[in-house]
């Protein structure tokens, strides 16, 4: 008979597996994982994951709403660290960039869904909310500091497609990290109609 599960023991082992996931997901591919793969990286039997998991879709659903969460943690952290609007706004892309290059697995596997079968749990919606409500809340902070005329959701989606592209061009090796954050600040300053320093 297995033994009772904890709280804890069910929440440590759902962190260890998630965590082998992620590695195994962005080294093979969602679909080339296997519940048997995953099971055996962590040295347990093919069934042990079902009595943590319901399927492996809840597992990539797991992996997907951590990513964002801790993705979500830089952009806010980035954002309450300044007070200034324009270094805020410098500085939460800049955490954009610095997430994507220091945590490039979880990266690839957040903005990559067309591989899901089901629809993204209230966890990952939440979580990818969050990421991009960061994005809105600095474009108010230059609005409300009448640096910025519009719509602080044109100007937020602008701002996530620009850092989007230049975290993108570093992973590929086409661009320095180091250029991606002086690009960065380039669009801040042109946003605003600062001349460049």
């Amino acid at each position: 008979m297995p033994r009772v599960l904890s709280d804890s023991d069910v929440a440590d082992f759902r962190t260890r597996l998630c965590a082998a996931a992620e590695e195994l997901f962005a080294e093979q591919g969602i679909e080339a994982v296997t519940m048997r793969q995953l099971a055996a990286s962590l040295g347990v039997s093919p069934m042990t994951p079902y009595r943590y998991f319901r399927d492996k879709d809840e597992i990539i659903d797991t992996v997907r709403t951590s990513a964002y969460n801790r993705f979500a943690d830089a952009l806010e952290a980035a954002f309450e660290a300044e007070s200034d609007p324009y270094e805020r706004s410098i500085a939460v892309g800049q955490a954009y960039l610095d997430f994507a290059v220091n945590h490039s697995r979880a990266y690839a596997l957040m903005f990559n869904m067309s591989d899901m079968k089901t629809p993204p749990s209230d966890g990952l919606f939440a979580a990818a909310e969050r990421a991009r409500d960061c994005q809105f809340r600095h474009v108010q902070g230059l609005m409300d500091a009448g640096l910025l005329k519009g719509s602080a959701k044109d100007y937020g989606n602008m701002f996530w497609a620009l850092v989007y592209g230049l975290a993108g061009l570093v992973l590929i090796g086409q661009m320095s990290p180091e250029e991606g954050r002086r690009l960065n600040r380039l669009v801040c300053l042109g946003a605003i109609g600062k001349a460049a320093p």
